[in-house]
């Protein structure tokens, strides 16, 4: 497999309607997705040799997203704003370049604006899974 740009690697928001369609997050240059799922330590006196037993299907699955990047003062920022001050859970998207689609439920848990007098505005977000995540293979 060739190298993958780093601008499709893509974080959408669903606008809420039935059926949902989903609008990229304008704006953003650098992003991060990371899939965690917490063990369950299940070892015992009986565990082989004392190695570390782990329960399979038993832990806690989350997802953290962060991205970064220009204000663009698009319709994707206002519903961005929308649903912080609003701490509605929303519909994402997040979109894997050769490897798959993952949606579902996320909530705004950070919102940054910054600026310098000689640059651009600039915000950062952090999302933090807030349900069961579908996963659909590219």
């Amino acid at each position: 497999m060739s190298g993958q740009k780093g601008r499709d690697v893509l974080i959408k928001i669903g606008d809420g309607e039935d059926p949902e369609a989903f609008v990229t997050v304008a704006g953003i240059r650098a992003k991060t997705i990371s899939l965690n799922a917490r063990p369950v330590d299940g070892t015992s006196g009986e565990s082989p040799e004392a190695w570390r037993e782990l329960i399979a299907g038993a832990g806690v699955k989350s997802a953290s997203v962060s991205g970064a990047g220009v204000f663009k003062d698009a319709a994707s920022d206002l519903m961005i704003q929308q649903a912080f001050f609003a701490q509605a859970v929303k519909a994402f998207q997040l979109v894997i370049p050769d490897f798959g689609t993952l949606e579902g439920p996320f909530l705004i848990e950070a919102l940054d604006y910054s600026g310098d007098h000689d640059g651009e505005a600039a915000f950062a977000i952090a999302l933090a899974s807030a349900g069961a995540l579908s996963f659909t293979a590219l």
